[in-house]
């Protein structure tokens, strides 16, 4: 996948996140779906960190082995 890709890909998951982030309370999460809706914003963040970074090659060369 080429940095252009990779770039609008982690943009889509930075937007999915800011959207859940929005239907958060301030403070500590007091219930299940409190939580899973933080979850949900800290996996976002994390995948588009992972298309932004790409440290290990997971997205640019899958399927490479040597």
């Amino acid at each position: 996948m080429d940095s252009q890709k990779r770039l609008i890909v982690a943009g889509l998951w930075i937007a999915v996140a800011v959207v859940m982030a929005t239907t958060l309370d301030l403070g500590v999460p007091s219930s299940v779906s409190g939580a899973a809706r933080l979850f949900v914003v800290v996996l976002a963040l994390f995948l588009a960190s992972v298309y932004l970074l790409d440290l290990w090659n997971v997205v640019s060369d899958p399927f490479r082995q040597e």
